[in-house]
């Protein structure tokens, strides 16, 4: 072996990064001999913890842990989520949902979008909203679980997500962890220390004076950066000029409006608001420009478009979209926003936690720290955040907004080259290009192009196969189909009481 196993890992920093981080390593490497996994947090330090939407990937983190879905839903007061709606961000009034899942069915070896184009070049005026189960039944406040065993059915494309409470997460996995022997440490890091020769962190020591060593620290500190920045000095990517928005103000409210499985995206002057339903409380936030908008105007709107009662002060945080040179430097692996940070609008941050989670899984290093494995970790996680920041970059550029300078500014974006060949090739002919086993897939790409408004000059030549009628017929036949399975559907409210999950009425927090 080139190089002694890793004895002793820390975890600098708690919240959902570092919590993902203790739970997951100790589930998958905690047999090995000697091992120890202590993880420092101070409850003086507060965590971001307002992203409470996800993405469908968090299923297979909670099976990696043996995590029941069930307990999950109860403990962490979780909505089920089969997409997102983007509301005013192509024109005032228009609406979109970028669905989980799928649409229509695939036919004759090509993908059904092509069809849904040929049928609109024919005159069919339904949606692509039209043709996913997973908008249809967000829209009717229904939710089942997936049905793979039936494959002729919608439900076998269904795909589903989780709307939870971030701080809630944090404690329930910080119970798994501990129960498999992390160790926590409660306390402020005040000094660290570096090894003379190679530069690696040797030990931090905190405020109570306790000194605690390892041979790899995980930076899960947050926007302090304390050990991948402030320490190692990894510079930071600043891509502020494709993601303009660097504030936030967030604030809780009580249960009001829809109760729908969707986290809502308003487009609004200067950047856009969230909207996420959980059991007892909905979660909401406005994301901004601050060189487009004051702090004050900001917080005004929020407050102006809430749909119940605030439960708290409004709280206001600071950000640059972007990520360090490289996450993984000497003995340090950056997680979370100590990494990069990326504006919640597509629910990836937890989901970017729980990849490099399982990159350094794949990775593992021994004591000699190979340089190989380093610089293949560090490839793959710009190439993680690249993708979705071009991915994020699409909503602003496509947009037919003008009517303030925020909106004229994104409009006249120059796109990054991917993003820029994405929107030629589909604007060639309706085709979807997926690179690298990127994060979104195919149909999310589709989703947001389509729902942006960036128009397909023609089809597949195969979705002329079809005739004109027998096209229709089919088309009709799947919006049926959608619609008849969805009538059948419990609701979400029925659906989580039938799973033991609600939480009763007397316990949730309404207006």
């Amino acid at each position: 072996m080139n190089g002694d196993p890793i004895s002793r890992i820390v975890i600098v920093g708690g919240g959902t990064a570092g919590w993902m981080a203790a739970a997951a390593i100790s589930r998958i490497m905690g047999e090995l001999p000697d091992l120890t996994i202590t993880l420092i947090e101070s409850d003086a330090i507060g965590t971001v913890g307002v992203g409470e939407a996800t993405i469908p990937q968090l299923i297979g983190f909670n099976k990696l842990l043996g995590v029941d879905e069930r307990e999950f839903v109860r403990e962490t007061h979780a909505t089920y989520k089969l997409g997102i709606e983007f509301v005013d961000w192509l024109r005032l009034g228009h609406s979109y949902v970028h669905p989980f899942g799928s649409y229509g069915i695939d036919m004759k070896g090509i993908e059904f979008h092509q069809f849904w184009l040929r049928g609109r070049a024919l005159g069919e005026a339904a949606e692509l909203d039209d043709y996913s189960i997973a908008v249809a039944a967000a829209k009717a406040g229904k939710f089942l679980w997936p049905r793979p065993d039936q494959p002729n059915s919608p439900l076998a494309r269904l795909s589903y997500a989780f709307q939870f409470d971030a701080g809630l997460y944090a404690r329930y996995l910080r119970r798994r962890a501990e129960a498999q022997g992390v160790k926590r440490i409660e306390g402020r890091v005040t000094d660290v220390s570096q090894d003379g020769e190679t530069g690696h962190v040797d030990a931090v020591t905190l405020e109570s004076g306790e000194r605690v060593e390892g041979e790899l620290f995980i930076d899960c500190s947050g926007f302090r950066a304390l050990l991948i920045g402030q320490t190692l000095g990894v510079p930071f990517t600043d891509w502020t000029d494709w993601l303009p928005c660097d504030r936030a103000v967030a604030v809780p409210c009580t249960l009001a409006g829809a109760n729908e499985p969707l986290t809502r995206s308003t487009a609004r002057p200067a950047g856009w608001q969230w909207r996420i339903p959980l059991q007892h409380r909905i979660g909401n936030g406005h994301v901004y420009s601050s060189t487009h908008m004051s702090e004050d105007e900001a917080t005004a709107i929020l407050l102006a478009n809430l749909d119940g009662r605030p439960l708290a002060e409004p709280r206001h945080l600071r950000f640059t979209g972007g990520l360090r040179q490289r996450a993984w430097e000497k003995n340090v692996v950056a997680l979370g926003l100590a990494g990069g940070f990326l504006e919640p609008l597509e629910s990836t941050a937890i989901q970017l936690v729980q990849a490099g989670i399982a990159r350094l899984m794949s990775l593992f290093p021994t004591t000699a720290f190979a340089p190989v494995e380093m610089e293949r970790y560090n490839r793959e996680t710009e190439e993680a955040y690249t993708d979705i920041r071009d991915f994020l970059v699409l909503h602003y550029l496509a947009s037919e907004r003008d009517d303030t300078a925020f909106w004229r500014y994104c409009r006249n974006l120059d796109p990054p080259d991917g993003l820029k060949e994405k929107l030629a090739m589909f604007r060639s002919s309706g085709r979807v290009i997926r690179e690298h086993n990127e994060l979104f897939t195919e149909t999310s790409w589709l989703s947001v192009m389509v729902g942006q408004g960036v128009q397909a000059r023609g089809y597949h030549p195969a979705a002329a196969l079809l005739d004109e009628d027998e096209t229709r017929r089919r088309l009709g036949h799947i919006r049926e189909v959608i619609a008849t399975t969805v009538s059948q559907m419990p609701t979400q409210e029925e659906f989580l009481a039938q799973n033991g999950s609600a939480i009763p009425r007397e316990r949730r927090i309404t207006a």
